[in-house]
C-alpha cells in the first residue's frame, strides 16, 4: 500500500521551487483530473466530454494494470501535472514499431495555468525525463503524440527525442519519437551551450 503523497522524485529548481512525483491516489485525484482533462485545451488527452465516473473508471483500469502507472506532479505543495508511465512491450503501441524490453512510455498532462511561469512546461518536462531515466529498467522513451500537437513536439524535440514516422493508432493520427539517456543528455548540453 502506498502512503499518501510518498515522493517518488523530486528536484529542486532555482527561481523555481521543488517540483516532485508522488504515486496517483485514485480516490482523492480523479475531481481534480476530472477538471483538467475537460477543458479546451486538453483537447488531446480525449476526454473533454467524459463524465467524473468515467474519468474514475479508465484510471481505476490504469491502476490495476501492472505495467501502466499514474502520477501527479507537484510544484511545492500544489499540484501541476499528471504523468504516465507505460511499458512499451505491453502497449497497442508495441504493434507499430520494433519495440525493445527496456522501452517505456509517457504522457504528460500540465494543469491548467493559473499565472504564466517561463520555461515552466520545460522544467516540469525535464523533470519527468530526469525520473524516467532514473529508473534502471528505463533505457529509452518512446512517445506518441498527436501529429497536431504542436506544443509537445517542440518540447519533445528540445529534450532529444527523433522523429522517426507517423503512425495511425486507432484514436488518433501519431507521430514515433524516441529518445535514450545520452540522446537528452546531449540536448541538454546543446542547450547549455545556447544559453551561453
Amino acid at each position: 500500500m502506498v502512503q499518501a503523497y510518498q515522493k517518488v522524485f523530486s528536484k529542486e529548481i532555482t527561481g523555481v521551487g521543488i517540483i516532485s512525483i508522488r504515486p496517483f491516489q485514485l480516490e482523492t485525484d480523479i475531481p481534480m483530473l476530472h477538471s483538467w482533462v475537460t477543458q479546451p485545451y486538453a483537447k488531446y488527452w480525449g476526454m473533454l466530454d467524459k463524465s467524473l465516473d468515467e474519468v474514475y473508471s479508465e484510471y481505476q483500469e490504469i491502476e490495476n494494470s501492472p505495467h501502466h502507472h499514474s502520477y501527479i506532479g507537484m510544484l511545492n505543495d500544489t499540484p501541476v501535472f499528471l504523468m504516465e508511465q507505460y511499458k512499451a512491450s505491453k502497449d497497442i503501441i508495441a504493434n507499430y514499431y520494433d519495440v525493445q524490453e527496456n522501452d517505456y512510455g509517457m504522457h504528460v498532462l500540465v494543469a491548467p495555468v493559473e499565472k504564466r511561469m517561463p520555461q515552466f512546461t520545460w522544467y516540469v518536462f525535464s523533470t519527468i525525463i530526469d525520473y524516467f531515466f532514473s529508473l534502471p529498467q528505463i533505457e529509452r522513451i518512446v512517445v506518441e503524440p498527436d501529429v497536431n500537437n504542436e506544443k509537445i513536439h517542440v518540447l519533445n524535440k528540445k529534450a532529444g527525442f527523433e522523429y522517426q514516422k507517423e503512425i495511425e493508432l486507432p484514436h488518433k493520427k501519431a507521430a514515433l519519437a524516441f529518445c535514450t539517456k545520452e540522446m537528452y543528455q546531449s540536448a541538454l548540453i546543446k542547450l547549455k551551450q545556447h544559453d551561453k
